[in-house]
């Protein structure tokens, strides 16, 4: 049995969590993307304070943040910035702006407003390769860091591993940090993910088999089953994402085994 090492916790009990997972930050695994879709400042802060330091990157979901004034959108961004959290808006405004011709004054715009990263996707839209090359590079060569997503937003959308997994490999080779896996916010029906919200184990296998570099994908799994699923699959240090922001704690807990789920899966372990 490998050493468990002893972990700081509230209790400041001498004990160790029965699965380890690597709490400080900057980290590039065991990422944890929220989803806010239209939290106010006083609940960004409590959240903030309770649990930045879980918290890797946070989403304003879909096109959620053009509803926000001016003055409260900048001051949401430093807020969640000061905390060490990268934000992000929705890739579903990028693609508003992309079809209306205003992709560079997007970028230009998302940099000057704070955004630490975009979210470059065609969940909506058909994007041709070659733009959402030019697109992620002109991105990263602002200073901003890159999220890719891949599969359509869209109920019994196909998804073809074979075009995914070339995707994938490709947005990384043009400066992605890491690929997001769609879900949506409800975790059914779409990519990988049956009606139910359970993983097609077909489905799943064929993507994996296609797909170099695990670790630089972000699972979304607003869903619990799905959160345990990847957690059992992958361990502790999988990336996760569209997780709602009052389940922050929750998912901490099933990566440390601080719930039955994990916490069962660490006594297999060891054994």
């Amino acid at each position: 049995m490998e050493k468990l090492k002893k972990t700081h916790n509230g209790w400041e009990l001498d004990l160790c969590f029965p699965w380890q997972y690597e709490i400080e930050k900057p980290r590039s695994e065991g990422i944890t993307m929220i989803l806010d879709k239209g939290m106010g400042l006083r609940e960004t802060l409590d959240l903030l304070e309770m649990g930045s330091r879980y918290i890797d990157f946070w989403k304003f979901s879909f096109g959620s943040s053009a509803l926000y004034s001016p003055e409260m959108l900048q001051r949401k961004i430093e807020m969640i910035k000061s905390f060490h959290v990268d934000v992000y808006p929705g890739g579903t405004f990028l693609e508003i702006a992309l079809v209306q011709g205003k992709i560079h004054e997007y970028l230009h715009r998302a940099y000057e407003l704070g955004f630490s990263a975009v979210e470059v996707s065609d969940g909506t839209i058909e994007l041709p390769p070659a733009q959402r090359s030019r697109i992620i590079k002109l991105a990263r060569s602002m200073g901003l860091q890159v999220l890719t997503e891949i599969g359509k937003k869209e109920e019994g959308e196909s998804f073809n591993t074979d075009l995914m997994g070339e995707q994938i490999n490709k947005d990384l080779d043009d400066g992605a940090f890491k690929v997001i896996l769609e879900a949506r916010e409800s975790g059914k029906g779409v990519t990988i993910f049956d009606e139910k919200g359970d993983i097609e184990d077909e489905k799943m296998e064929q993507f994996l088999h296609r797909v170099q570099g695990k670790k630089h994908i972000i699972w979304e799994a607003p869903l619990k089953k799905q959160q345990v699923y990847f957690l059992s699959l992958f361990g502790p240090k999988v990336n996760l994402g569209n997780i709602m922001p009052g389940e922050v704690l929750a998912l901490q807990s099933l990566r440390n085994g601080l719930r039955a789920d994990t916490f069962k899966l660490a006594l297999e372990g060891d054994n």
